[in-house]
């Protein structure tokens, strides 16, 4: 069985939270909206239906752990969930802090605009408070 390693579009775009049981957990680097990204380390995943029926079960468990942190540590309005993986065929799942007044409300933040990066301390910060608030 080969290891897991992160697609490196996923590593470029993204800054390491923390390794749950399942997923390795990404910040989006993207300061307008809190967003995190969920992989499952399972090599050749790329698909739902690629993970074991009980990966399946701990996947959907760490989506609503994530999305729960981000509406509670963030005051979200509306947190969006996706699977995509139309450029990055690793499977991952978005998990995303909406408001409206945000810049892609009420539409999709996916493709909308380009990403505005984080400045390091503002990163750093709010990856220290969603590890703090798990």
């Amino acid at each position: 069985m080969s290891e897991f390693a992160l697609h490196e579009r996923l590593a470029a775009d993204t800054a390491f939270v923390a390794d749950w049981a399942l997923s390795r957990v990404l910040l989006m680097n993207d300061a307008r909206y809190a967003w995190l990204v969920l992989v499952p380390r399972r090599f050749g995943a790329v698909e739902l239906f690629d993970l074991g029926e009980g990966d399946r079960t701990t996947l959907a468990e760490e989506t609503a752990r994530a999305a729960k942190l981000l509406k509670t540590t963030g005051g979200a309005a509306k947190i969006n969930v996706g699977a995509l993986g139309n450029l990055v065929p690793q499977l991952h799942v978005h998990v995303v802090a909406r408001n409206p007044g945000d810049p892609a409300w009420p539409g999709p933040v996916w493709g909308h605009s380009p990403a505005v990066p984080y400045e390091a301390t503002a990163r750093d910060a709010l990856i220290a408070q969603i590890v703090k608030a798990r």
